[in-house]
């Protein structure tokens, strides 16, 4: 056996048999035939889908979300619910897409929501809600599911703005802000509404001959549309005609053009509105004088009479605009308890807006500058959400809110108090009040606002903080402070008025610049005490305003009315090209 197996491995094997030319020839064709066929069938299958538009539409199998022709569905947080035809979106998605500060009032047991011109608050049983301080009945309250509260947004429409359809058919829900642009057009031929510009897209719906749709966007020979199924795609752009305006874009008009030059008239609570008849202040054209405060209760207080109501037909008839300063500080050399009392509740915090509220309309003024200080820094969001709560209010009559704030590194009480981000997100305007760098409490003398200090906290104001530029006033100081230190090593200073700062200063005292402070500084020995002083002057003041048009500013403020010398006004209407 073995031997067999032997011989078998020994035995040649048989040659293949050599293809014949003719042979080869035929197989090349069949191949290349077969190639070709298959080339051919994809191509017709190709065609014939692009022909007969037999790609499947593209099915929701959720409620898709369409806000402002934007699908942002991928973006929710929750389902959206449909209940009893009332549309509810969770907290959380509002928070997202509409109020970022919404939140729980735990006092009221109310969820507060505000929007440009609304503040509303809407409870979890009451088939009501409150917009703007008026109640009104609706259909569904807010609710808690699976721990996930819920709004009513289709009972909302008031307080946000916006035009809510609910496309069933196609699961589809469209949110549209009514201030916003929106342009149609007719369709002028039946056609499959693609997902993108390739080649190849699926078919999200199919538009007939003389259909409107909304016109989102063109490119390249294209237009995205809107269909009246709440579908977003694409058609090419000659199959639409006849695009009209349905709504036009609403945009706020600011109420003055070009740059702001604010200037702070002060009087104390005690003490009555300047009499300003016959004058007029070159180049400034918002005035802000001391007409409301917070008394030593916490009570709102007015202190305009006669006086303040000549002050403000002057204004008015100069054309500036009059935005009343509303300080708390009476309340605060009181005690940091007043403030922060109001301050943490949410019906104080809607009776004092009523109040300021009030008060506008019967003075008929312009605007708030809300200058509130020496606040509790545990207080900081409270006092955000004071602002928050104020501005629609305000906004809804056209007015203003500005809102100071010192420079972002301090105390608690002072520096660490205010949440600038959100207050520039919040208010109109937010007043960066560039001074005490070296204030009346400091033990070390100082310059009252060194450019290098004033840079550095802007940059912090439109880098660290977020705020835009368009919404920072730059207030600059109209005085500087004289230093002595006693031979005892103890340092005190006395606030000089820009305008006398000559006076004070001993002749042949020469004045040095510094060019990292963009100030003159003089010193010199009085009675044995050493005195020191960071001059503001025109050059100091030019220096720091020029960071306003560097920094495209919203404008500048002054303190006070009455520290300046004659000349500032045309420095300053001159570098800010007023």
């Amino acid at each position: 056996m073995e031997q067999g197996k032997r011989m078998a491995e020994k035995a040649p094997k048989k040659p293949k048999r050599k293809m014949s030319k003719e042979e080869i020839e035929k197989k090349k064709k069949i191949i290349t035939r077969t190639f070709f066929s298959m080339i051919a069938i994809i191509v017709l299958v190709f065609v014939a889908l692009i022909a007969n538009d037999y790609i499947i539409l593209d099915n929701n199998k959720k409620t898709n979300l369409v806000i402002n022709n934007k699908n942002v569905t991928s973006n929710l947080k929750n389902d959206i619910l449909i209940e009893d035809n009332i549309i509810y979106l969770s907290k959380s998605d509002i928070a997202n897409f509409f109020d970022p500060y919404i939140y729980d009032e735990k006092e009221t047991n109310q969820i507060i929501t505000t929007y440009d011109k609304k503040i509303a608050a809407i409870g979890f049983e009451k088939n009501s809600i409150t917009i703007n301080g008026s109640e009104k009945n609706v259909y569904a309250h807010a609710m808690k599911k699976n721990d996930v509260e819920y709004l009513p947004i289709s009972e909302m429409k008031d307080v946000y703005d916006i035009e809510i359809q609910n496309k069933e058919n196609t699961k589809v829900i469209t949110m549209d802000s009514l201030d916003k642009e929106q342009k149609r057009a007719i369709v002028s031929s039946n056609l499959p509404v693609k997902s993108s510009t390739n080649i190849i897209a699926k078919t999200v719906d199919r538009i007939k001959k003389g259909d409107s749709v909304i016109v989102v966007s063109s490119e390249k020979g294209y237009t995205r549309i809107r269909t009246e199924n709440g579908k977003l795609g694409y058609v090419k752009s000659d199959k639409l005609e006849n695009e009209y305006i349905v709504r036009e874009e609403m945009k706020e008009e600011k109420q003055v053009e070009g740059k702001i030059n604010l200037t702070w008239d002060y009087y104390s609570a005690y003490g009555s509105a300047p009499d300003r008849n016959g004058t007029s202040i070159d180049g400034v054209n918002v005035v802000s004088p001391a007409f409301f405060y917070l008394d030593e209760n916490g009570k709102f207080r007015e202190n305009i009479g006669e006086k303040g109501e000549a002050y403000i037909e002057w204004a008015h008839e100069n054309g500036y605009k009059i935005w009343p300063m509303f300080s708390n500080a009476e309340a605060a050399r009181k005690s940091l308890s007043i403030t922060s009392n109001i301050m943490n509740s949410y019906e104080k915090r809607q009776k004092l807006i009523e109040n300021i509220v009030d008060a506008c309309v019967e003075y008929k003024i312009d605007g708030i500058n809300v200058d509130f200080e020496n606040m509790k820094q545990e207080d900081k969001d409270m006092y955000s959400r004071f602002i928050i709560e104020l501005t629609p209010r305000l906004k809804e009559m056209g007015l203003v809110t500005s809102v100071d704030v010192t420079a972002p590194d301090g105390g608690e009480t002072w520096s660490m108090c205010f949440d600038r981000h959100v207050i520039g997100k919040a208010a109109d305007y937010i007043v960066f009040m560039a001074y005490d760098q070296y204030g009346v409490s400091s033990t070390k003398p100082g310059t009252t606002a060194g450019y290098d200090w004033v840079k550095l906290s802007l940059n912090k104001f439109l880098q660290t903080e977020e705020i835009e530029s368009d919404k920072i006033i730059l207030a600059v100081p109209f005085y500087t402070r004289v230093w002595t230190t006693d031979t005892n090593n103890k340092t005190t200073s006395k606030t000089v008025d820009m305008k006398n700062i000559d006076k004070v200063i001993p002749d042949g005292v020469e004045k040095e610049w510094n060019d990292e402070l963009k100030q003159n500084y003089v010193e010199y020995t009085d009675n044995g005490n050493k005195k020191q002083v960071w001059i503001e002057d025109n050059d100091s003041l030019k220096a720091k305003i020029s960071l306003i048009t560097e920094n495209h500013l919203a404008g500048v403020g002054s303190w006070q009315k009455g520290m300046e010398s004659e000349d500032v006004w045309g420095m300053i209407k001159e570098v800010l090209e007023l």
